[in-house]
């Protein structure tokens, strides 16, 4: 059965809204574009957000910011509020602002939207759950004078007749240790088998089945602790999930800043560093140590053991795969744009520092190019692009803008250096989407005051990805920012105000944040979101003039990358960032390279498709391409300099601010 879905409507908005049981009346409101004032992020403390229930049954915490007086009478906080039946809430004046809003009308998005928390199961169709690695016991005969036929031999021979598993191969690793294993358990143990694809082979499509390597003998029965690392390994951000191979459930899920950063933000800058001595062994070190960092994290949060985890699957960029295992990355950067290998072998993770058992292998996501690498590619496989006839446009959104399109015939590729604004770098209070950052923003055009939720409900610590696009498409439909996206000087607020590196405003002050201080986000903030967006839009744009089609040709487009638990899609078609299209036709995928990890840890039959895949795309490069420049100084505006690629939203926008401009004229 579906989620159950109530209405729920604002007055005097008289906007209604589909959602979920459960759904917190202010992430509904913003969800409907209703404005009310919220600047703790939704943790109950600043008592700006307090509605009257004037029908229907919600859950409500009791707070100090209401009387008991007035608790009895209807009122609530948004925040701590949650909808049970279908209900009809009044926004009171306080609440909204100086005056209510005319503006309501003009908003383009849909009040019929459904929210929910974000969907991340695999597109991908026509899996099992067959584990890469998989964890069998056996008990096996000691050999005598008439049966003694090698350790290995015997081995073999146990699993072909107590589990139906032949061929398979085995490191030398195990051969070293099987002899006192096997004797010392009383010849009662565990085998721990890896399905591996051969490095630089593609299966055929009637062999879906990776051969199996022995990589583990353990005393006993050891099959219950069978668990496998999903890993993201980002430019910006390395992001992991510890996945129970028993089941394929998602343990728990981390991410960390890669430390890598300080030698710089983008990979360019780290090829350059990795040139001088002792540089490239410094970013492996410095990655692997955060790889480490999260699957300690990971293990704590689980109560799980080193001992439990069987193998690693890992996505990463071309140059970030390159400085994991430790090889050389020159010629990724310099023309004709060469790698070492697109196909990794498989490695022990102890051989490049994780720390971990040294019978744990790694496994990397192959790379199409220098610029595209596993992480598209695992975000492909997740997707079930490869597997869909509809035409699709696959749009990876990191440090690195990396985009596909095609379909089950045919896939291009190709990457643009987008920077790490909306991962929450050069940006002065970004952050990754974890508690306390902003995720959802909305704010009221006469009297500036923002609506602010943040993850976790907490309070304010900085802006997400989400919260990013949030906004700057609010702060564009507001009046606030001009197509360039500078502050208007003019509007008479105090949280429009010139900071020490130009204008800013305020998101939250300091007395409602988590940091002691203001949160704001500044002109030069801005500056880089809409280079960013600039660019990814102008790859876009590029890659389907390549094949002579437009955005009109798509069928669907899929939006890729760690933003938090939503995206608007609404107002990342606003501020340019995603093409002028029917919302319908949009799907978030969330992080599809951890999602693309995680499915081949959990079905190793997808290992052929990921091999498939990768020989499938086609690179386009955009570097030495003479039209994408052309097309992303196009894109430095909001939402682009040639309208005709955003006429509705154009249209919208001059609407309403010509209806803004007035209204203040008129206040």
């Amino acid at each position: 059965m579906g989620q159950i879905k109530y209405t729920l409507s604002f007055e005097p908005d008289k906007v209604s809204i589909r959602v979920d049981k459960g759904t917190n009346v202010l992430e509904a409101a913003l969800a409907a574009g209703v404005h009310i004032n919220a600047t703790c992020g939704g943790q109950g403390v600043c008592g700006k957000c307090r509605v009257r229930i004037e029908a229907g049954e919600v859950d409500s915490e009791k707070t100090e910011k209401i009387s008991q007086e007035k608790y009895d009478k209807g009122w609530r906080q948004a925040c701590k509020t949650s909808v049970l039946s279908d209900c009809t809430l009044q926004i009171p004046v306080e609440s909204r602002g100086l005056r209510p809003l005319v503006t309501q009308e003009l908003d383009m998005g849909k009040a019929e939207r459904m929210i929910s928390s974000l969907d991340t199961r695999p597109l991908a169709e026509g899996w099992q759950f067959d584990p890469m690695a998989i964890k069998v016991p056996l008990r096996l005969s000691p050999p005598t004078l008439q049966d003694n036929v090698s350790d290995l031999s015997r081995f073999s021979a146990g699993l072909r007749q107590q589990h139906n598993i032949d061929d398979i191969s085995s490191d030398i690793r195990c051969l070293k240790n099987m002899p006192r294993i096997l004797r010392t358990s009383d010849w009662f143990v565990t085998a721990t088998l890896m399905a591996t694809p051969a490095p630089n082979a593609l299966l055929s499509e009637k062999d879906q089945n990776a051969p199996l390597n022995l990589v583990r003998i353990e005393k006993g029965d050891t099959s219950d602790q069978n668990l496998a690392i999903s890993l993201d390994i980002g430019t910006t951000t390395v992001c992991a999930q510890l996945i129970d191979l028993k089941t394929g459930r998602v343990m728990a899920e981390r991410a960390e800043y890669n430390r890598q950063v300080e030698y710089g933000e983008d990979v360019i800058t780290r090829i350059v560093y990795a040139q001088k001595p002792e540089g490239q062994k410094r970013l492996q070190f410095l990655v692997v140590s955060t790889v480490n960092l999260v699957i300690d994290e990971l293990l704590e949060d689980t109560y799980s053991s080193k001992k439990s985890i069987s193998c690693i699957a890992a996505a990463g960029n071309t140059t970030m795969t390159h400085l994991l295992l430790g090889i050389e990355t020159r010629h990724i950067r310099e023309a004709p744009y060469v790698p070492v290998a697109n196909i990794m072998p498989v490695v022990w993770a102890t051989d490049v520092g994780i720390d971990l058992p040294d019978c744990v292998q790694v496994y990397s996501f192959p790379s199409v190019a220098s610029y595209v690498g596993g992480d598209v590619v695992s975000g492909i496989l997740g997707s079930g692009v490869f597997q869909k006839e509809e035409l699709t446009l696959y749009m990876d959104i990191g440090t690195n803008g990396e985009i596909v399109l095609g379909n089950r015939d045919w896939l291009a590729c190709a990457a643009c250096s987008m920077g790490p604004a909306f991962e929450g770098g050069g940006i002065k209070h970004g952050m990754r989407a974890d508690t306390g950052a902003i995720e959802g923003f909305h704010m009221n055009p006469m009297t500036l005051e923002p609506m602010v939720i943040t993850v976790g409900r907490k309070k304010p610590r900085g802006i997400c990805g989400s919260g990013l696009i949030s906004i700057l498409a609010e702060l564009l439909l507001a009046c606030v920012i001009d197509r360039n996206g500078k502050l208007v000087r003019s509007l008479s607020s105090g949280r429009i105000r010139e900071g020490r590196f130009g204008y800013e405003y305020v998101l939250a002050w300091a007395e409602h944040s988590d940091t002691g201080g203001d949160i704001v986000i500044t002109e030069v903030d801005i500056e880089n979101l809409i280079r960013a967006k600039g660019a990814l839009f102008a790859g876009c744009l590029t890659l389907l003039d390549t094949f002579s089609l437009s955005f009109d040709d798509l069928d669907r487009v899929i939006i890729a990358g760690a933003f938090g638990r939503y995206i608007n899609i609404e107002k990342g078609i606003r501020i340019g960032l995603f093409p002028e299209m029917p919302v319908e036709k949009f799907h978030f995928l969330g992080n599809g390279a951890l999602l693309g990890s995680r499915l081949v840890c959990v079905s190793k039959e997808m290992l052929s498709e990921v091999e498939r895949i990768g020989k499938m795309m086609a690179n386009i490069e955009l570097s030495d391409n003479p039209s994408f420049m052309d097309k992303y100084m196009g894109a430095l505006f909001l939402p682009h300099t040639d309208t005709y690629l955003f006429p509705a939203v154009t249209k919208h926008l001059d609407a309403s601010c010509q209806m803004i401009r007035n209204e203040r004229k008129s206040s």
